[in-house]
């Protein structure tokens, strides 16, 4: 068998703080999940994305230590459109999460953003721009 990316984790400093960044990116998590300690929602895709305190880590790894800098880990988002990027993008912002880049058109094709959660992780929001039609040929 080869192996299949099942499972993504993220050790997170303050759990009822990460779960409303991911909820509102439509993220759905089991009732009382803030009072866990580990917390997955499953993803359309069957993958597993996860989110452990570093409590948790701390009870089987005792020497682990939480990183000095962020930016190590990142995920991306789709959103149905380019309007949908800058929308959810505003609404994250006006709830007090960081922006990191504002929504742009970038050269690749795509509309996007990128944001920080509350542990300072890459999340980015993008959605392909719509192609300009092509010139009428007479």
């Amino acid at each position: 068998m080869t192996p299949q990316l099942d499972f993504i984790g993220i050790v997170v400093s303050d759990m009822p703080a990460t779960l409303d960044f991911y909820r509102r990116l439509g993220l759905v998590f089991p009732e009382d999940a803030e009072n866990q300690p580990h917390v997955e929602a499953t993803l359309p895709s069957g993958v597993r994305l996860a989110f452990d305190t570093e409590a948790v880590i701390k009870s089987f790894h005792p020497q682990w230590q939480p990183p000095t800098s962020a930016g190590r880990t990142g995920l991306a988002f789709r959103c149905a459109d380019p309007a949908e990027v800058d929308q959810v993008f505003a609404e994250l912002v006006d709830a007090g999460y960081h922006g990191e880049l504002k929504p742009w058109d970038a050269v690749w094709g795509q509309r996007y953003a990128s944001l920080a959660d509350p542990d300072g992780n890459g999340v980015d929001l993008y959605a392909p721009l719509p192609t300009a039609p092509s010139p009428a040929t007479e």
